[in-house]
């Protein structure tokens, strides 16, 4: 056998042994799911949807050790997790695209079932999905028809990590454009602290008071971290609209 001959058939065990370790991660994930995974097994599975033809494990275990978490992965810009050795562009943009749409499917699932938002638990039910896995600070005004369902997740701003800048105008106009006969508003804490700021207090007024002005009622404001929420409501902390004159 020529060199060239012994170097295609290594090639051709090592083609092998990768296809039969994919195929058993495989038939393994669709006989148990993935509680039983370790979080590199997981971003391999995620992996082997974007290389076809390389060995994804050692890629998994670089980008766990440059990130730190499978989340973090998930969560991490698309030109940091190109740089990963054995991660092009189109990897990258796959892996980039799970959160969110991971975030989509659940508050598409919860927003179907046209629940009424009547109490803290049934809105976390609703806005701990649509605040999952964002790293920037997002201020939305939840527009509720008069059986306080939701009739529009407004965006109202995007902001950095420490804050989103809120006028209480846009506010308004999202609640008028959308026919809200109240309100929820809410915004996330990416820090994981759900305790409202001092500022978060004051904006909260600002807000209460130029909706009552023209008769929206402010039913909650609601703080997500994670999995935890601050409901000004169920604080007693929701301030009460006061008629000017």
């Amino acid at each position: 056998m020529t060199p060239e001959e012994r170097h295609l058939d290594k090639l051709s065990s090592h083609q092998q042994l990768h296809n039969g370790h994919r195929e058993r991660l495989r038939e393994r994930f669709l006989r148990e799911g993935l509680d039983n995974f370790e979080d590199h097994q997981v971003l391999e599975l995620l992996l082997f949807q974007a290389i076809p033809r390389h060995d994804t494990n050692p890629i998994a275990h670089r980008l766990m050790l440059r990130f730190g978490s499978l989340s973090a992965v998930l969560e991490a810009d698309p030109k940091d997790l190109a740089g990963v050795e054995g991660v092009g562009a189109n990897t990258a943009a796959f892996l980039s695209m799970i959160s969110p749409v991971t975030r989509r499917y659940f508050h598409d699932r919860v927003k179907h079932t046209r629940k009424p938002l009547n109490n803290s638990e049934s809105a976390a039910e609703y806005l701990v999905p649509l605040m999952a896995g964002r790293s920037e600070e997002v201020f939305y005004v939840l527009c509720l028809d008069s059986q306080l369902r939701v009739l529009y997740p407004a965006l109202i701003s995007e902001g950095t990590v420490k804050d989103a800048l809120v006028h209480p105008r846009h506010v308004v106009e999202a609640a008028v454009r959308h026919k809200a006969s109240s309100v929820i508003l809410t915004h996330n804490h990416p820090g994981g602290n759900a305790r409202p700021s001092a500022q978060d207090h004051k904006l909260t007024r600002h807000l209460v008071q130029a909706l009552g002005a023209i008769s929206i009622g402010v039913a909650d404001h609601i703080i997500v971290a994670g999995e935890h929420i601050y409901s000004f409501s169920r604080e007693g902390t929701l301030p009460v609209y006061e008629a000017m004159g």
